[in-house]
């Protein structure tokens, strides 16, 4: 075999393993796990198997990565129903330049004025559990359904196809 098709065939071979370690093969089981509420005490995933869960896991640094796409969620409510519970979760172990009580705290005074959810992973727990593969420097976005499969992941920035790829995913939820 040529050494040129060799190298190449390697490089595409890692190619196609990096892919599946970041993209999990969907629909994937997953379990409920404890991560740590802003109080820092321990926490399990709010409504897990009782509701669909819709979940922004999200690194501190780039926490602004999807801001229009989340603005606009809100906005035109294609997530709102009562089967669905959103909630963020802080990739606090991907900022380590972020003291973790001050990022706790800051999100503690975010929630206090507009009522939402955010728990922290300090210690790459639901990466890990879940198989995510590197989420560092990501804004990652689940569907968890209540029979506990993750349905749903896209990392990174969402593209309009990405965007209304995701309503149409969550819509089967509602």
């Amino acid at each position: 075999m040529n050494v040129k098709y060799f190298i190449a065939s390697c490089l595409i071979i890692l190619c196609v393993a990096t892919a599946s370690a970041q993209n999990p093969t969907l629909p994937k089981q997953v379990k409920n796990l404890t991560v740590l509420s802003l109080d820092g005490k321990a926490a399990t995933l709010p409504h897990f198997g009782e509701k669909n869960l819709l979940i922004f896991y999200v690194d501190p640094d780039k926490y602004k990565q999807n801001a229009a796409f989340t603005e606009e969620l809100e906005a035109n409510k294609k997530a709102a129903s009562d089967n669905i519970y959103g909630f963020g979760v802080m990739n606090l172990a991907d900022a380590p330049l972020i003291p973790n009580k001050l990022a706790r705290a800051l999100a503690q005074r975010r929630t206090a004025k507009n009522g939402a959810t955010i728990l922290a992973d300090q210690t790459h727990t639901m990466r890990d559990a879940w198989g995510l593969g590197d989420c560092n420097n990501l804004f990652v976005l689940m569907i968890v359904n209540m029979d506990g499969e993750l349905v749903y992941c896209h990392k990174g920035e969402l593209s309009r196809d990405d965007i209304n790829h995701f309503y149409d995913v969550i819509a089967q939820y509602r």
